[in-house]
């Protein structure tokens, strides 16, 4: 567990550029699988064939993670980015960014005229400790991405790391994908692309694939931490069965079958019902028609830092809870 966790999430993949997370993933399940293939916006997909008489399940994680693309290099080096996704200001100064050729640098801001606010993007830049821009480019260029660097840590019930937005997710499907020996439901495990910049890879995978009923997996946030918003989603509390989120009301259907198989299967859960933010289910439900779609999520805190924390207690209840679902639902 702990070794591919730490590969999956020390990867360097921001949206756009998922090959190197991509081929682990690849690496990491084609031999469980009956077919695997790369469709045209880089979504992995992998297939575990059912027969006639069970029902086509999609399963998604996203593999991108959050990060930052390089729109100007000025005179003494000094490196300016756009953000690729949601990359928050207050999470920023002061920590590295990995580009995709290994080159690291530290992201500091302009003087502050008020520490009682957040410094905006415009006032932030990065720092590869070139001596000018003749030098900088010798190693960074204009449309450069990179992402946080950040060592991940497994310790205890916890893991801390830059990108478990979605690698735990992506975790998860990996191991359920192993698990699942013999089914007669016909299983897509789709690995998608650009999920941070607008859940662009899971809406055309769901079309072409139009499966009977999709889950999406991926992380949400959490009530439990000192004044934190209200919410009933903690660490410890079990898979993150969600009812609603910001972008999209979960098939009332899917969502009564996620809990039943919670109950029948001992596998500790927890309702859901995120205010600010959605993941690839909203593409998906939208998607071909309409597909019903569900959502299991990872609860996780600090969620878009370099130090999101989940439960490794509540990732084995995602995947037991995923396991059970390929293999009895049935409806």
């Amino acid at each position: 567990m702990k070794d591919l966790i730490i590969k999956l999430t020390e990867i360097s993949s921001p949206s756009g550029s998922e090959e190197k997370i991509r081929g682990l993933i690849r690496n990491s399940i084609e031999k469980y699988v009956d077919d695997i293939k790369i469709d045209n916006m880089g979504n992995l997909i992998a297939i575990k064939k059912g027969n006639s008489k069970g029902k086509t399940i999609m399963f998604d994680a996203h593999m991108d993670e959050i990060g930052i693309i390089i729109n100007h290099i000025d005179k003494n080096g000094f490196l300016r980015f756009s953000p690729i996704g949601g990359f928050f200001p207050i999470h920023a100064i002061t920590h590295r960014i990995q580009f995709q050729n290994g080159v690291i640098g530290v992201i500091g801001e302009e003087l502050r005229k008020d520490y009682s606010k957040v410094t905006p993007l415009d006032k932030l830049y990065i720092d590869i400790g070139a001596g000018g821009k003749k030098e900088a480019e010798k190693y960074v260029g204009i449309g450069d991405v990179g992402n946080y660097f950040a060592k991940t840590i497994v310790t205890g019930n916890r893991i801390i790391a830059k990108s478990l937005d979605d690698r735990i997710g992506c975790y998860i499907m990996i191991e359920a994908i192993k698990r699942i020996k013999k089914t007669n439901n016909t299983l897509y495990f789709v690995f998608t692309v650009q999920e941070e910049v607008g859940i662009r890879g899971a809406r055309p995978a769901a079309f072409s694939i139009n499966p009977d009923v999709a889950i999406a997996i991926d992380v949400t946030d959490t009530g439990d931490t000192p004044e934190s918003s209200k919410m009933e989603v903690k660490l410890d509390g079990g898979a993150a069965i969600k009812i609603m989120d910001s972008g999209m009301l979960t098939n009332r259907k899917i969502r009564e079958k996620l809990i039943s198989l919670s109950k029948k299967n001992k596998i500790p859960y927890q309702l859901e019902i995120l205010e600010r933010g959605t993941t690839d289910a909203f593409g998906i439900q939208i998607t071909a028609g309409g597909i019903p779609t569900g959502a299991i999520s990872i609860p996780s805190r600090y969620i878009h830092s370099c130090s999101e924390m989940v439960s490794i207690n509540d990732v084995n209840a995602c995947i037991d809870l995923t396991v059970a679902f390929g293999k009895e639902y049935n409806d």
